[in-house]
């Protein structure tokens, strides 16, 4: 096998992982949901949902990021495949920055006391 098509196996398998995070994520903040519905305080757990849930699909966004960077630059490293990238990494990185803001309610720069919530 040659070193392009381990790299983007490599890159398609780290991929792979970003999606199945997603899933198990989502899945896993959803059961809890379904499971302290009753249980909690009216807003708690669907407080909880929100927050299990964008942060499993951050997480996903970061492993999905790394492997388009692994395949785009060593598979595919045409100019236009470079450009094509870039533009997808920008969209991931502000849908990354918007969902820790409406998770943690601030910036990922901000720290706990910075936010003007605390």
């Amino acid at each position: 096998m040659e070193f392009k098509e381990l790299i983007s196996i490599a890159g398609y398998g780290i991929e792979s992982i970003g999606v199945l995070v997603i899933i198990v994520g989502s899945a896993a903040a959803s059961f809890r949901f379904l499971s302290s519905f009753r249980t909690e305080p009216e807003g708690v757990a669907y407080d909880v949902l929100r927050r299990q849930l964008g942060r499993s699909i951050i997480l996903g966004l970061e492993f999905l990021i790394a492997g388009d960077i692994i395949r785009t630059v060593i598979v595919a490293d045409t100019l236009t495949n470079v450009m094509i990238l870039g533009l997808i990494i920008l969209i991931r990185t502000f849908l990354s920055f918007t969902l820790h803001f409406e998770v943690e309610g601030r910036w990922p720069w901000e720290t706990a006391g910075q936010s003007g919530k605390d």
